[in-house]
């Protein structure tokens, strides 16, 4: 059986519209999905929906509609949105749905048996806009702003069901300890650890000023809270509170391998998320992976500065350079790292025209087209196949272990989630081919009759070679690289083993090559601007 992997997005809130945020997350969560599934691996991909709260409440209130309404007219826009993005998602999660709904109430009740939830009374600080609950010690580090919108926190006092989250706060210590990479990036993980040493508080997990959300069992005038609501979507998902036996069987995804998220959520899953868990006796996910924020020509982005990235925008993306273009920009230069990524049209429209145009499109390009022209568009045979290189020339037997060692190296920064350097690792594999040709000159050499078995041998290791490479690149650009296998594919094509696939020389001499032109120019004058 193949191995079980599982990565998550955090569910979106209905009360927003899709946009470049929701875009980078999820589009980099398919990227590593793809390429765990290209691998042989077993992988759940769950995004979805956040449907309860407040503000959804207030909104359907503002347009003279229902909550539910509201909420299903923006979760069917996500969904769009996901498929216009080329999502390979394998489940999308709504919290208003009762497989969710029923399960967050069972596992409720097995908090409240187990003496890890009480009632109590809230006095603190609350972010409207957030939704999110501050202490008065928390509260005055954030100067009573939220951290988030900037706007102030507002003084409550709420009788309240809570978490005991102070009785976690040494396992939670012990866990970050014993797991060096439970988060990361390690800066996020360092800010994580300095609030653990600041002392953890109970939080409040029910609300009790508006009904559009889950009821909490047995406790009439009681909504849980929204975000306890919304973690809870990573296990219901996959039926871990479901007694009903008509369900799938999920449970073999669980622990998750990636909760992926932005980095202002993270401490509802570095530290309640992980403390609800052990409550319950359920594994932690095994790495919680907090990226930063795209910001705009050096700002915040803001629909009032005119830079918001939104899926209008984006749209305009796609029709000028392709989707697989936006994809590539996405997982190469997005905010996976601590600091966040500045997204510009020039920037946007340079790495488009480097990497895509002068490499990835540009290489297969001139291989192609030499095949064509000089061996009638039939792979020629590689002499040197089987046999060390000798004399310091460049064989085969080199390309073979080039290969190989790339292919390791990639798997091992996608099992990672270094997706970056996955890319340039596949990217760089290209550019060796481009060199080679550079270097052996078989434009040159075709003057010759006499050089046609050195000219065979180097256009069959350039043809091989891509081929390899536009199966590593294949989770970032799956359509253009789709073309790319059906022009190079030979017998290793989409539906082979992984193995088959990635190995060096499965193209067979005569096969057919085609000259294809993936990515065309842009001009530069005519660039998306943002907003």
């Amino acid at each position: 059986m193949s191995q079980a992997v599982c990565i998550t997005t955090p569910i979106y809130y209905v009360n927003d519209r899709p946009h470049i945020g929701h875009a980078y997350t999820t589009t980099i969560c398919d990227v590593w999905s793809r390429a765990e599934r290209l691998m042989g691996r077993d992988v759940f991909f769950l995004t979805g929906t956040d449907e309860h709260g407040s503000k959804v409440e207030k909104s359907a209130a503002a347009r003279g509609i229902s909550p539910q309404a509201l909420a299903d007219e923006n979760a069917a826009e996500f969904q769009r949105a996901l498929a216009t993005f080329g999502i390979s998602n394998s489940d999308f999660i709504r919290t208003t749905q009762a497989r969710h709904e029923t399960q967050v109430q069972e596992q409720l009740r097995r908090l409240v048996k187990s003496g890890s939830v009480y009632l109590g009374t809230f006095e603190g600080w609350y972010d409207e806009g957030q939704e999110e609950y501050h202490t008065e010690t928390r509260a005055r580090e954030l100067s009573y702003l939220s951290p988030i919108s900037g706007k102030p926190l507002t003084r409550a006092t709420e009788q309240n069901y809570y978490f005991k989250l102070s009785a976690f706060a040494d396992r939670l210590a012990k866990h970050f300890a014993d797991h060096p990479t439970f988060v990361r990036p390690s800066e996020r993980a360092n800010e994580m650890l300095g609030r653990l040493r600041d002392g953890l508080q109970d939080v409040p997990i029910t609300r009790t000023n508006f009904s559009w959300g889950i009821a909490m069992p047995d406790a009439p005038g009681h909504v849980v809270y929204v975000w306890i609501d919304a973690l809870f979507n990573y296990i219901t998902a996959l039926e871990l509170g479901s007694a009903d036996p008509a369900r799938p069987d999920r449970s073999r995804y669980w622990p998750a391998t990636y909760h992926i998220v932005g980095k202002e959520i993270l401490w509802f899953h570095a530290v309640i998320w992980p403390a609800l868990l052990m409550a319950l006796e359920l594994p932690l996910p095994k790495c919680v992976y907090a990226h930063s924020f795209w910001i705009a020509d050096g700002q915040k982005m803001s629909k009032s500065l005119g830079n918001f990235v939104d899926l209008a925008t984006i749209d305009r993306y796609f029709a000028q350079f392709g989707l697989d273009a936006w994809r590539w920009y996405m997982a190469t230069q997005g905010p996976i790292a601590a600091t966040d990524a500045d997204f510009n049209a020039k920037h946007f429209h340079e790495i488009y025209t480097a990497d895509l145009v002068n490499t990835v499109g540009n290489c297969p390009s001139r291989v192609g087209a030499m095949i064509g022209k000089y061996f009638d568009g039939r792979l020629p045979a590689d002499s040197t196949a089987g046999q060390p290189a000798h004399d310091g020339a460049i064989g085969s037997h080199s390309w073979d272990s080039l290969c190989a060692t790339t292919v390791r190296e990639w798997e091992s920064r996608m099992d990672a989630f270094d997706l970056q350097g996955a890319a340039r690792i596949a990217i760089d594999l290209l550019r060796r081919v481009d060199a080679f040709i550079n270097e052996t000159a078989p434009f040159k050499l075709a003057k010759d009759p006499a050089n046609a078995v050195q000219l065979a041998s180097i256009l069959n290791q350039c043809a091989q070679t891509v081929r390899v490479a536009g199966v590593l690149l294949e989770p970032f650009m799956p359509s253009k690289m789709a073309a790319l296998a059906g022009a190079f594919g030979g017998q290793a094509s989409s539906g082979a083993p992984w193995v088959v696939r990635v190995k060096y020389g499965t193209i067979a001499a005569g096969h057919p090559i085609e000259k294809l032109a993936l990515f065309p120019r842009v001009d530069p004058a005519t660039c998306v601007p943002a907003g």
